[in-house]
């Protein structure tokens, strides 16, 4: 009996640009499957736009037309099972939806160049198919900080691959030389052109231009409002951005607001008292709505908000103001001036680390270490010691 063979073919969508191949496999649009069995043919949706399910669909109908028993080798499985897996094996253990949807994304880049390479199961991610796929992350991600942590990611996806015996081994992946950005505080003097500079920034429109218009007065006490929290809290701009009004508290001892939350990054807790006229600005700013200091209370995605936030108005703040603003960290520099600050007016290195939600102090000393006016101090005095007898 002669086995029968199942064909995947492409129903193309009318704006798809490959739609004069109807075996094209990179494209996303419905596949669809035809055969001929005893003479007659037959055609069916495959209900799915992945070319690789397809094909998994595919062996099934084939083993089923054919009188086989259908049995599935986990040396065979496919790398979109074994995505799918992984994501509900990371939603299952808790991870914040932040980073499942840094998997997602990367994990569906990883799946599509595979395809693209005609590589369908997991046994086929070789090292040197890898390879050629992280020579690729550098149009995606532009930093070496973001490259080495997507590198990280894709090893806990192979790592899973292995313990589920999918991999004989873990492919070796190139190393990331990480540049580490430089600690770069503003001066007061920075800092007061910077707010200034509100008045004449241009944000960027959607497409990249500039906009011929300033910011509208609820923007720009929108965006003073983030560039004063951050700088006079220490927080990121994802945790200044997803800072609920409950989170801005009344201190009835001091007699000051505080700002009372958790690191979205680190899950660490920080308690930051703000200065007066900085916390008159953002309770006005949470007085008109009712979740979020910023925003109304609808849930947005807020790491994608902190990247149009950076982009649209605090990086074209800082080039109005004539500040140096090179890098990917613009908005950091927020955070180091407030960390930078206090190290130079002589507050101890591990309360600076407790107030920036740092989970260990190292992390702190990598940073800032240089900036302990204490430490500076007293290397200062063991040198001028040494000139008693001189």
């Amino acid at each position: 009996m002669t086995p029968t063979v199942v064909t995947i073919y492409v129903r193309h969508s009318k704006d798809c640009k490959r739609k004069g191949d109807e075996f094209e496999r990179r494209c996303r649009c419905r596949k669809h499957l035809r055969w001929t069995h005893n003479g007659k043919r037959y055609r069916r949706k495959a209900d799915t736009r992945s070319w690789a399910e397809a094909e998994q669909i595919k062996r099934t109908l084939e083993d089923q037309l054919s009188g086989r028993v259908t049995s599935e080798h986990a040396a065979d499985r496919l790398i979109s099972d074994a995505v799918d897996l992984f994501l509900q094996d990371k939603t299952a253990q808790g991870v914040t939806p932040g980073v499942l949807k840094k998997y997602k994304l990367e994990l569906a880049r990883l799946r599509d160049f595979c395809e693209g390479s005609g590589v369908l199961i997991v046994r086929g991610m070789t090292r040197e198919l890898l390879t050629r796929y992280c020579a690729t992350w550098e149009s995606y991600y532009p930093s070496s900080t973001t490259r080495s942590k997507v590198r990280e990611r894709l090893r806990s996806f192979l790592r899973y691959c292995y313990e589920a015996q999918w991999l004989e081994r873990i492919p070796a992946l190139p190393k990331i030389n990480v540049e580490e950005p430089p600690t770069l505080p503003l001066t007061d003097e920075e800092y007061k052109r910077l707010l200034d500079a509100l008045h004449i920034t241009n944000p960027r429109r959607w497409d990249g231009k500039i906009s011929t218009q300033g910011l509208t007065p609820k923007t720009h006490a929108r965006v003073r409002g983030l560039i004063q929290l951050m700088r006079w809290s220490g927080l990121a701009i994802r945790d200044a951005l997803s800072l609920e009004v409950t989170a801005l508290q009344w201190d009835e001892a001091r007699q000051l607001h505080r700002v009372v939350t958790a690191r979205q990054k680190t899950g660490t807790h920080v308690s930051v008292p703000l200065p007066p006229d900085v916390a008159a600005e953002l309770v006005a700013l949470s007085a008109k709505h009712a979740r979020y200091v910023f925003f109304e209370e609808s849930d947005p995605d807020f790491y994608d908000l902190a990247r149009t936030y950076t982009s649209r108005y605090i990086r074209p703040a800082f080039e109005a103001a004539k500040i140096p603003c090179d890098g990917h960290m613009v908005s950091h520099r927020l955070r180091d001036t407030f960390a930078v600050d206090l190290l130079q007016k002589g507050v101890p290195l591990e309360e600076v680390s407790r107030l920036m939600g740092h989970e260990s102090i190292r992390t702190t000393e990598k940073s800032y270490a240089r900036w302990v006016k204490a430490r500076q101090d007293r290397l200062d005095e063991l040198v001028t010691a040494t000139w008693e007898g001189k």
